[in-house]
């Protein structure tokens, strides 16, 4: 029945498993835009990117495992820069940005 619906679903569990895993990631970074938290977001990010990643080895595709590599990096960097004290806002900053669309 899922042949008819899916034409090119793998048949092999670890195949099926990258598809998932892929899929996961791929909700995950598309989730991780409307959180409000930044801590959360580059969180959710990472993790996304880090599914993503996994399926970019699989395909052995190397522009999309860069990409992949350069957002979990970075989400991962923030997160830890949010949980150490180093990432601040300016007051203003976040005030322009309230007003911005008003």
């Amino acid at each position: 029945m899922l042949e008819n619906i899916f034409p090119f679903l793998p048949i092999q569990i670890p195949e099926l498993l990258i598809y998932i895993v892929a899929a996961l990631g791929a909700i995950l970074i598309t989730y991780g835009v409307f959180l409000e938290t930044e801590r959360r977001q580059d969180l959710i990010f990472f993790i996304g990117a880090a599914c993503l990643f996994v399926y970019a080895l699989y395909i052995h595709n190397r522009v999309f495992m860069v990409a992949m590599a350069g957002l979990g990096l970075g989400s991962m960097i923030e997160f830890i820069e949010i949980l150490s004290g180093l990432h601040t806002h300016d007051k203003l900053e976040l005030k322009r940005v309230k007003h911005l669309g008003k």
